[in-house]
């Protein structure tokens, strides 16, 4: 149990971090990061990782059933949308909060969504469980609270809006995503038994699973964001963005994006398998309240608080307490029999 609820902290803590290189990209429009982060991380960095790593790659695709497929590629393809949203939101409302709402929706509904493949726990686990996500409930209305403070006190301190659209109009956007991007959970507990199986029947280490999960998850979840930001790239004329000095550094930047965001979802299906009985579950829940408080602090250290009030950061103290406090409530729920 130790060891998965470590691996689930360190795959969160990447995931939260992961966007962070994207402030310093020079050049770029929005379109033209995304863009290529999304080609990296959803097409490129799978299937090398895939090919590369899994033994009889072919032979364990080749015969997954077709409603696997089905459940798999439908239920990507929504958190594919979802991700897409939220990397619109952080442009309306920051990383840090952007972060806190699209994660805290995603952990509320996503942790539960894995019961709808496997049983239901006895219910002083499934109690605690839920107790636990009303705990994380709070700080995500706190977090969203903030924010909207935040907003204001930008405003009457005379700051410019440097083309983000409304705190209000962010937070919806993050907190739909969210609720798309729950895909991914349901998509990993749906594939993961017959995957698990025919990994090592050929003979793969244990952790190869969590990489062949991946592999359905993120194609099938690219193909909504290249088509949205191939559209993109050609209304707002930002194809000749590509085309400044600054490509190269921008281009090791965002692929330092890719791979840890890769990585960490890789990781936490990894630490779901050693969680044990209500891995997906409890898993999911340290997994993305731990990148929602590196997520938080990260926005702190760059500064994107620095114009809020004592009362807008209370408010953000404050959810960050609850997300904490829920979460531990929902790793204890591991320990119970």
């Amino acid at each position: 149990m130790i060891e998965g609820v470590l691996l689930a902290i360190f795959a969160g803590l990447m995931l939260g971090l992961y966007a962070l290189p994207e402030k310093f990209t020079k050049d770029f429009k929005y379109e033209n990061t995304w863009s290529l982060f999304f080609l990296l991380t959803m097409f490129v960095v799978p299937i090398i990782a895939s090919v590369s790593l899994i033994n009889g790659f072919g032979d364990i695709f080749g015969n997954m059933p077709t409603d696997i497929w089905i459940k798999m590629g439908l239920t990507s393809f929504l958190w594919g949308i979802g991700v897409m949203m939220w990397g619109k939101a952080i442009n309306h409302i920051g990383l840090s909060l952007g972060f806190s709402l699209f994660i805290g929706t995603i952990l509320l509904v996503g942790s539960l969504l894995p019961y709808l493949e496997e049983a239901l726990p006895a219910s002083n686990i499934f109690i605690t469980i839920l107790i636990g996500l009303f705990v994380v409930l709070i700080g995500v209305f706190a977090n969203g609270k903030a924010g909207l403070i935040r907003e204001k006190d930008e405003v009457e301190a005379g700051e410019k809006n440097d083309g983000k659209g409304s705190m209000l109009t962010g937070i919806l956007i993050a907190v739909v995503g969210g609720l798309l991007a729950t895909g991914f959970s349901y998509a990993n507990a749906a594939g993961r038994p017959y995957l698990h199986e025919a990994c090592q029947a050929a003979g793969n280490p244990e952790w190869v699973t969590a990489v062949a999960v991946m592999f359905p998850i993120f194609i099938s979840g690219g193909i909504v964001m290249t088509a949205y930001f191939l559209w993109q790239l050609s209304q707002k004329k930002a194809w000749a963005d590509f085309k400044t000095p600054a490509f190269s550094k921008n281009f090791v930047l965002i692929l330092i994006m890719a791979v840890f965001h890769y990585a960490a979802s890789a990781l936490f299906a990894y630490a779901a398998y050693k969680l044990g009985e209500s891995g997906n579950t409890v898993g999911y829940a340290i997994f993305n309240t731990s990148c929602v408080v590196t997520a938080i602090i990260s926005g702190l250290i760059t500064k994107e608080w620095v114009k809020a009030s004592g009362k807008a950061k209370g408010f953000l103290y404050f959810g960050l307490t609850c997300m904490v406090l829920g979460i531990l409530i929902v790793a204890y729920s591991n320990s119970l029999k």
